[in-house]
């Protein structure tokens, strides 16, 4: 079964650079390590927030494993917006 993580966050305007910087990283480690592609937008009302797109992730597991594992070692905890979190959403096709 294929999955689809949709992760949302927000990041404060002042480290907007190093947080789009981290992500990028992230994610081309994440392709390289775990084959999936991913993609980051903002919101188009609201530029503190952001979501990161996986789609059509095979191993689940896996995945998630290496993404908590990149998060980590990119800092992206402390470029979000105190208090805040990283929230994940993880939908599949009917």
């Amino acid at each position: 079964m294929k999955l689809n993580f949709y992760i949302y966050y927000r990041v404060p305007a002042q480290n907007a650079d190093r947080a789009r910087a981290a992500v990028n990283a992230l994610q081309r480690e994440l392709s390289d390590n775990a084959g999936v592609g991913g993609r980051l937008l903002r919101r188009r009302d609201d530029e503190t927030t952001w979501m990161e797109i996986y789609e059509n992730v095979q191993d689940g597991a896996r995945f998630e494993a290496e993404l908590a594992k990149l998060v980590e070692r990119h800092g992206l905890a402390a470029l979000l917006v105190p208090g805040s979190s990283r929230k994940q959403e993880v939908f599949r096709a009917f």
